[in-house]
């Protein structure tokens, strides 16, 4: 079984919610990555997204962008970041997922690539700009190799909600606004109805995220999903703690778990 799946059923048999948090791999460098990944799961985090950089990161705020120039400028590669997965892989089984633009599957080799997620331990991939009429690209090679392709849905996905939920795997990651990640003050979605559909279509667990940067805003979704997704407050932290990042990352994640499981 995918270490996703496992790891929502042992939430679910313990009454609690997924916590999901996300850094930029290889920022600031791929030896202190390494300690975040390692941080966030004794702090409390149960899945790991690392985001894969790319030059031009159309989904993504100003924090992860500027993030994702750092690690490019800092020599980050995907084979890279295969070999760092391969090396915590001897120190932790938290699931991992990729997230990361579809151009950089397709020049680095569809096969390939799901072929080294398998060796290495990576369990799911996100593709924010792979649309979900188009997810038969990857989905066969991902599933033959053991991989969730984990699809997004939008409150302005309207009808295309039903299709989108019933299709998810690992989890369906519910983006909670329009626009591109970063941390918001507030959020201008009527969330309820939005998740009511999903509720009632989805078979497998979903979080929502995008702009979930405060314990009260975890306080504040928890009660809609069965985890919560948390990545430009901990990328801006990443970003002005660089190689001291894991102490404050992992103190500020634990004030997140410590909400989520109230």
């Amino acid at each position: 079984m995918n270490k996703i799946d496992q790891k929502f059923e042992a939430l679910k048999a313990q009454g609690k919610k997924a916590l999901i948090t996300f850094i930029t791999a290889g920022d600031p460098d791929y030896d202190t990555t390494e300690q975040l990944v390692l941080e966030l799961e004794r702090a409390g985090a149960d899945i790991i997204e690392l985001g894969v950089p790319f030059s031009d990161p159309v989904a993504e705020g100003p924090v992860i962008q500027e993030a994702s120039l750092r690690a490019l400028e800092h020599g980050t590669t995907l084979v890279g970041i295969f070999e760092m997965v391969k090396r915590l892989r001897q120190n932790t089984q938290v699931p991992i997922a990729l997230m990361m633009y579809i151009n950089t599957i397709f020049r680095f080799g569809t096969e390939r690539f799901f072929k080294l997620c398998e060796e290495h331990g990576i369990d799911g991939v996100i593709v924010p700009d792979l649309p979900y009429e188009e997810r038969d690209e990857i989905a066969d090679i991902a599933k033959a190799h053991g991989v969730h392709q984990i699809q997004l849905v939008a409150p302005t996905s309207h009808e295309r909600i039903q299709a989108i939920a019933k299709e998810s795997q690992g989890f369906l990651y519910c983006v909670s606004s329009t626009g591109v990640t970063g941390m918001r003050e507030q959020f201008a979605t009527d969330f309820q109805p939005f998740f009511d559909a999903i509720q009632t279509y989805c078979s497998t667990p979903y979080a929502v995220g995008f702009g979930i940067g405060t314990p009260e805003q975890v306080r504040e979704m928890k009660g809609y999903c069965d985890g919560v997704i948390v990545g430009s407050a901990i990328v801006d932290l990443v970003g002005r703690e660089k190689q001291n990042a894991p102490k404050a990352v992992g103190e500020f994640v634990r004030t997140l778990r410590t909400v989520l499981d109230e």
